[in-house]
């Protein structure tokens, strides 16, 4: 035997050592024993595996040993499953399946491919180890977060997939494959917001609530705490660290948004977006500082309702098709001024569609690359002022103030940003 082999032999063991011993401690810690009830732990896996070593190995000079031993696994799997069913009355397959893949991994690791082996074998056993904390996820889950989850994988991998990537209709303005494309980011980075909050629970804080809420929509925030001022005035503090924070990740999620269609527009709008989050965060960690501990419930705002619907999916495609198209024809008329006019119209309702379209028509070299840049300002502008006045109208003027300076800041910020990096860029 040589060290390669011997080296290969030792390492299919402690495969299945460690895959085995996950099992048996698991067996442990549901039941406070290591009884013979526990059919397969550490030393049966190491064996396992040791099978599919020498299976693999044999096969070499006879290849029918392979496909009998394969066979012969199986037949002891099935046993010990007919077992656990007939004589305990449990059902789970976990084991099973999971010495089977031992077996695999065995022969893996004799074939030459050690790395894949090592790597599945640790990707399994933290599979089987984290069974409490999936249970915990998935008893928070309904059945229309799991019609949700399986739209967004249609939308993504069955519609996306067919459509034409190609301009289509009068005047050829639209895209049908880019317009979903848009709708399919838009819904992924809404879901990530709503599965965090709902994971994570919506009463653990305002602070909580703006954080991943912002990746829903940073209006939906500001409208939510803003309605509570009137109801616990005495946390007026924590409501503007709360709409700051969802305010501040809605600069984020534009530069991602930029980033995803074109680098080159998110370069040339990353200076001043970072420090405007940077000055965003330094306010919301002077608000916090001062704040009391305190928790609300969201559970009937439109923060606590499901994002993802093929309704909500339909109409941001049809506003993103609509706000490319109009920016074609306007630019063509009316050149970059028009494409602004644009930008702070769209910003009124919605900063997303308008920074896919725009870094699109950059990326597509339609428009020049500062224009797409002051567009998306534009419109995080219009979008930031459309929220003070949200803010004052539901709130009030004691949290308006708070949120007008927080907006001040952030907003100085950016164009100081712009200012030192028009020289560089532009």
């Amino acid at each position: 035997m040589t060290l390669e082999s011997l080296q290969a032999l030792l390492i299919a063991l402690a495969i299945g050592f460690i895959i085995g011993l996950q099992r048996t401690m698991r067996h442990y810690y549901e039941y406070g024993d290591f009884s013979s009830q526990n059919a397969a732990g550490s030393r049966t896996f190491a064996l396992i595996t040791l099978g599919g070593y020498l299976s693999a190995l044999i096969a070499q000079k006879l290849p029918l040993i392979a496909a009998l031993s394969a066979l012969g696994i199986i037949v002891l799997i099935l046993l010990s499953y007919l077992f656990k069913v007939l004589k305990l009355h449990k059902y789970g397959m976990t084991t099973q399946v999971a010495a089977l893949i031992a077996f695999i991994l065995g022969a893996m690791v004799q074939t030459g491919m050690q790395k894949e082996a090592i790597f599945i074998g640790v990707a399994v056993t933290v599979i089987l180890e984290i069974k409490p904390y999936l249970q915990r996820i998935e008893s928070q889950i309904d059945p229309a977060e799991i019609r949700a989850t399986l739209l967004l994988l249609a939308m993504t991998f069955l519609v996306l997939p067919v459509l034409p990537d190609r301009m289509i209709g009068p005047y050829a303005l639209i895209n049908p494959y880019k317009t979903w494309l848009m709708a399919v980011i838009i819904a992924a980075i809404s879901y990530v917001g709503y599965i965090a909050i709902r994971i994570l629970g919506n009463k653990r804080g305002v602070m909580l609530t703006g954080l991943f809420g912002g990746l829903i929509s940073s209006t939906a925030v500001s409208i939510t705490l803003s309605k509570l001022a009137t109801l616990k005035a005495n946390i007026l503090n924590n409501l503007a660290a709360g709409i700051a924070i969802a305010c501040t990740i809605m600069y984020l999620r534009v530069l991602l948004e930029a980033s995803l269609i074109s680098p080159e527009v998110a370069k040339s709008v990353a200076l001043p977006y970072l420090l405007a989050v940077l000055g965003g965060l330094l306010f919301v960690y002077i608000l916090y500082r001062d704040a009391d501990n305190a928790s609300i419930d969201i559970t009937k705002s439109i923060l606590g309702k499901n994002p993802l619907q093929l309704s909500e999916a339909i109409k941001f495609a049809l506003l993103f098709g609509l706000i490319y198209g109009l920016i074609t024809v306007v630019k063509s008329h009316y050149g970059t001024m028009g494409v602004y006019a644009v930008a702070a119209l769209s910003g009124l309702g919605d900063v997303d569609a308008i920074t896919l379209s725009l870094s699109e028509l950059a990326k597509e070299s339609k428009l020049p690359l500062h224009a797409a840049a002051y567009g998306i300002v534009i419109a995080s502008v219009s979008n930031s002022l459309v929220k003070l006045a949200i803010i004052f109208y539901l709130a009030g003027r004691k949290l308006g103030l708070k949120m007008a300076l927080y907006f001040t800041v952030t907003l100085g910020l950016m164009f100081a940003g712009f200012y030192l990096n028009k020289a560089l860029l532009f």
